[in-house]
């Protein structure tokens, strides 16, 4: 099965909606149960880490287990990025394309960017995103997520909702 661009961008904008509405739940079932989620951080040369077991990662998760975990923190106050109020945010998604379809995987490429709002404090943060979806099922699942943060420079903890 393949999937259209337009296609990709529905799926892309159901999952940024999802977290500006804190619908996490349903955001987690944008995932397969092994999905990886993996944000790299820059090393002193300013190029990504490659290797998220080995290297430090601003963002790491080997499946869907501890994004799940990472929610029920987020819905239980049990976060050391606790979040109260809770942030309000906008993601904005462009440049939508797919690389390359082979069978029932997808890889897409896109640049986004978020308002984040908390108390008086506005931030902006913008990347590129690289997503494997499995489209073999009634809705595309993500198998791999990796976000690159390109304004690493923050002021506080990037959590799931930021990218």
């Amino acid at each position: 099965m393949s999937i259209t661009v337009g296609e990709a961008e529905q799926f892309l904008y159901a999952e940024a909606r999802m977290l500006d509405d804190r619908d996490f739940e349903g955001w987690l079932e944008c995932y397969a149960p092994d999905a990886e989620f993996w944000m790299p951080a820059w090393d002193d040369d300013d190029t990504l880490v490659t290797d998220p077991q080995r290297e430090i990662s601003l963002i790491w998760y080997e499946n869907r287990g501890g994004l799940e975990d990472r929610v029920f923190r987020i819905r239980t106050d049990r976060s050391s990025a606790t979040s109260l109020p809770e942030p309000r945010t906008g993601h904005n998604i462009t440049n939508v394309e797919i690389l390359r379809q082979e069978g029932d995987t997808v890889e897409v490429r896109f640049n986004w960017f978020t308002l984040y709002f908390r108390y008086d404090i506005v931030d902006t943060y913008f990347g590129t995103s690289f997503y494997t979806l499995d489209v073999s099922g009634p809705q595309p699942l993500i198998k791999k997520k990796k976000v690159i943060l390109k304004n690493d420079y923050i002021h506080h903890v990037v959590d799931i909702y930021h990218v």
